[in-house]
């Protein structure tokens, strides 16, 4: 269990971070590019796994 959320929590981070800059338009070349809604849960996604990965790694193994 530790694994998937220290795995998942990383995955979260890259695709949070991928999707604000999509959502920005700072990275084209999808349909996701300039929409500012990805620009929202963009971060909203990336905290999530930055409390999945705390969550892996400080717990108990």
């Amino acid at each position: 269990m530790r694994w998937i959320l220290i795995v998942g929590g990383l995955l979260l981070i890259l695709s949070g971070a991928v999707w604000t800059l999509q959502g920005l338009n700072l990275l084209g070349g999808s349909s996701m590019s300039g929409d500012k809604t990805w620009a929202v849960i963009g971060p909203l996604a990336a905290l999530a796994g930055i409390v999945a990965l705390r969550g892996g790694l400080r717990r108990n193994p």
